[in-house]
């Protein structure tokens, strides 16, 4: 073989081995999918006011909070008629507040609150959602318009319009049930909170079936055409597909619930006019917003919101644990 024949065919090997190995992408298709990988600016621009708002709204007033809690008055001169004067107390407020009884009674009646209004509102939520699932879509938007009403009445006014319901010699209730032989007295000591219950019950049961309905549509059509196949009827299908399947809907609407029972405020505020049994610690957020606005002493109003968030948060938090914890034993 001479010297040339060789180099040829050295030649047409590499050439081949060349063709094998991939192109080397140029160096203009590498900068584009270099800046396509990036994140866009842009989208931080529409992010950017929503940030802005949930900083100033929701984090800031919260370590705000935290900082007057720590903070209290002094007073100097004789009998401490000085000038007041505004120093670093430490956990002298949360001292303060956890040593009021009222405050802690209001704890206390606010769980047991939530120990029996939740559950029925739930309950009530779900009923609602499963009969919205069953009606013909031409009048399911009307009835779920319908339910929905209430949540778009603000807490002020529901409660005023409940309260006139409650009152004796106005409400048309209290008057058919004492031609009756009843006496009720639903703004009486034992009875109030129950008031409350349902004042709440008819503001947010509406709110929370919503979210159940959105879960039963996500439901796929298929699952019920098998179990109809296999001959379950409409209490079988509600029972053992329907209500499984939107155990994450319940869980959700739970949650939301438990931290709207700790927030307790506006029911109790507007009837405490009419109904002396409504003390101004009545719940832990009526016993913040008095100290604050009333008795002016704002940094243990601080300290007890602090502590109402926190009991509001290992509420939530130890409920999803708990169910989780659940969901994976059962897997």
């Amino acid at each position: 073989m001479t010297t040339s024949s060789v180099k040829s065919v050295k030649s047409a090997q590499s050439g081949a081995g060349d063709s094998a190995r991939p192109p080397a992408p140029p160096k203009a298709a590498g900068r584009r999918r270099t800046r396509r990988a990036r994140p866009d600016r842009k989208a931080w621009l529409f992010l950017g006011p929503f940030l802005a708002v949930y900083l100033f709204a929701m984090i800031i007033p919260v370590f705000y909070a935290i900082y007057q809690s720590l903070l209290k008055v002094e007073r100097s001169g004789p009998l401490g008629l000085g000038a007041p004067k505004v120093v670093f107390g430490g956990l002298d407020n949360y001292a303060i507040a956890l040593q009021q009884d009222a405050f802690l009674e209001g704890f206390g009646r606010v769980l047991l609150f939530g120990i029996v209004q939740v559950p029925v509102m739930l309950l009530l939520s779900l009923v609602l959602a499963l009969l919205l699932d069953q009606i013909s879509d031409r009048w399911a938007g009307l009835m779920r318009a319908t339910y929905f009403l209430p949540y778009g009445i603000p807490g002020v006014i529901a409660t005023i319009l409940w309260g006139f319901l409650y009152v004796p010699g106005i409400s048309p209730i209290t008057e058919m049930l004492g031609d009756l032989g009843f006496q009720p007295d639903f703004l009486g000591p034992d009875n109030v909170l129950w008031s409350i219950a349902n004042i709440v019950i008819w503001e947010f049961a509406g709110y929370n079936m919503l979210i159940i309905v959105a879960q039963l549509k996500s439901i796929p059509q298929e699952l019920y055409e098998a179990a109809r196949i296999d001959g379950a009827g409409p209490w079988q299908i509600a029972l053992r597909l329907k209500i499984p399947l939107v155990r994450p809907a319940l869980i959700l609407t739970c949650v939301f619930s438990i931290i709207g029972t700790m927030q307790l405020f506006a029911e109790p505020l507007v009837l405490k006019k009419i109904a002396p049994a409504v003390i101004p610690d009545y719940t832990p957020n009526l016993s913040a917003y008095f100290d604050a606005f009333s008795n002016a002493n704002i940094y243990v109003a601080a300290a007890k919101s602090v502590i109402l968030a926190v009991v509001a948060m290992v509420l939530s938090f130890g409920f999803l644990s708990l169910v989780t914890r659940k969901q994976r034993s059962e897997r």
